[in-house]
């Protein structure tokens, strides 16, 4: 992990504990709410293959049995990315246990620079459970027309930029910043927005996950 990402993760990850031990008192329901049929049912999701930070190909279908929380960014992000990787890993953490019934997955949108190597490091400063998934050009934007997330290159070649590139390079990727949470049968079940807090992700991981409510 470079050092820009290390600090990157650290920063988001201090933030966001801060801003959780901040609204503690008072804020947190005595249980979590039922989960209720999202309207947007069936229109996010479908197969993929890909390849993992290990260099292990997988495909959709072997993470059936498990809940997913899909991510998709990239390791030379520097705003949205860590603190939503940030709020994940609170998230799984706050759950105990439960969090062995969900596998979350950072599907990288830049797959030119993110390779397995480079997730792999990347990852280190996360949830220890996150796997990262690249694969060619194609392979990923099939991927992310499943989960309806726009992409688009952005050229850092300005001088407003300049304080930008020593950790995202010569570009950056705009992208969608939503976390879909996955059934274990693989159908969308809802998701959380880039402002969705981690005590509210721990919640709502709570009302869908079996024997936790």
């Amino acid at each position: 992990m470079t050092r820009a990402s290390l600090r990157a993760a650290a920063l988001a990850l201090s933030v966001v504990a801060g801003a959780v031990a901040a609204g503690a008192h008072g804020t947190a329901e005595s249980n979590p709410p039922a989960a209720e049929a999202d309207p947007l049912a069936g229109r996010f999701g479908g197969p993929f293959t890909l390849t993992d930070h290990t260099g292990r190909r997988v495909s959709d279908s072997d993470f059936r049995g498990k809940y997913l929380l899909v991510y998709f960014g990239f390791t030379h992000c520097v705003d949205a990315c860590p603190i939503d990787l940030a709020i994940q890993h609170l998230a799984l953490d706050a759950i105990g246990p439960a969090a062995d019934l969900v596998q979350p997955l950072f599907i990288t949108v830049d797959p030119a620079r993110d390779t397995p190597d480079v997730l792999a490091a990347y990852l280190e400063g996360f949830h220890p459970s996150t796997i990262g998934l690249t694969g060619s050009e194609s392979e990923i934007a099939g991927a992310a027309k499943a989960y309806r997330v726009h992409r688009r290159k952005v050229a850092l070649d300005g001088p407003e930029a300049e304080h930008l590139r020593d950790t995202a390079g010569v570009y950056i990727v705009d992208h969608g910043t939503l976390t879909f949470l996955m059934g274990p049968d693989g159908q969308f079940l809802t998701l959380a927005p880039h402002t969705t807090t981690a005590e509210r992700l721990a919640e709502l991981l709570l009302s869908y996950l079996p024997h936790a409510h």
